[in-house]
């Protein structure tokens, strides 16, 4: 079996299985074998991490294929784009990897003109993470503001990940439901605070502890546990409105051929409901 080096910021970017679906790909591998080769980049195992992992424990043969790549961070690009493609991924799992290729990209490019070369930011020379973030906002279809949320997104699971891969795979998967933005400020906060939501993740109490500070909180404010408040009552009244105001203006965007306009105005609705949705409690 040939030498292959395993890569552990490449590991630690893909999605970890749980038992079951391991298992389950594990019974299949013994019993077809792998259909697909596995894919090294400089001899590093770029995709292929689990079944890798099956074929050295059984004793399995596998073919490889290499890819090239001018530069590590066109690697972590190329994993995230082909995790993206293949899977069903969560809403969560998607803003994670939105995040993670915005990083990349700013490490990549930094100011080059590459992307934006007819701007007015980049005949001033202003091409930083501004322009990036606008140009995955275009290639995922959400606002350039998601796309910034997203990397403290990533952020906060990265720091739980390294402490703690099974709560980190908890968020990912649903298994555990956590609000964006308070996983968002985790990216900021003290490392004991991170370590504190790992453990009760991984532990099971996470969501218990949550939906009680949660209540109390709204207990405290509203009188009624679990209510939302006036304002974001207010707030969600407002988008409503505007949306419904709006819905002609839409339906004949779409008739006359401006479908690439009507996402964008329905884009802005849901980032609004988004940015309202993050702000309640669990």
């Amino acid at each position: 079996m040939q030498n292959i080096i395993l890569d552990e910021q490449f590991q630690f970017l893909l999605p970890t299985l749980d038992d079951e679906t391991y298992h389950l790909l594990e019974e299949n591998i013994l019993e077809h074998g792998i259909r697909e080769p596995l894919v090294l980049w400089n001899g590093i195992l770029i995709d292929g991490y689990n079944r890798f992992k099956i074929c050295t424990e059984h004793d399995i043969p596998f073919n490889t294929v290499e890819l090239e790549f001018d530069s590590k961070e066109e690697v972590l690009i190329w994993i995230i784009s082909n995790q993206i493609s293949r899977r069903n991924l969560t809403q969560m799992q998607l803003s994670y990897f939105r995040g993670l290729h915005y990083k990349a990209d700013k490490n990549l490019y930094g100011d080059k003109a590459r992307f934006a070369q007819n701007s007015p930011s980049s005949q001033n020379g202003n091409l930083g993470s501004a322009s990036t973030a606008r140009r995955l906002s275009d290639q995922y279809n959400v606002s350039r503001n998601t796309i910034i949320r997203d990397e403290k997104l990533a952020d906060a699971l990265t720091k739980i990940g390294e402490i703690s891969p099974e709560a980190k795979r908890k968020i990912l998967s649903g298994e555990v439901p956590i609000n964006k933005s308070k996983l968002e400020a985790l990216a900021s906060a003290p490392l004991e605070k991170a370590e504190a939501v790992a453990v009760e993740i991984e532990e099971g109490t996470y969501n218990r502890r949550a939906a009680r500070d949660a209540e109390e909180v709204h207990a405290d404010k509203y009188g009624t546990p679990g209510c939302a408040s006036p304002t974001e009552l207010q707030q969600l009244g407002v988008i409503i409105r505007n949306f419904a105001k709006n819905f002609e203006t839409m339906l004949k965007k779409q008739n006359t051929g401006g479908a690439k306009e009507l996402k964008s105005v329905i884009r802005a609705y849901i980032d609004q409901l988004e940015d309202l949705y993050g702000s309640l409690g669990d």
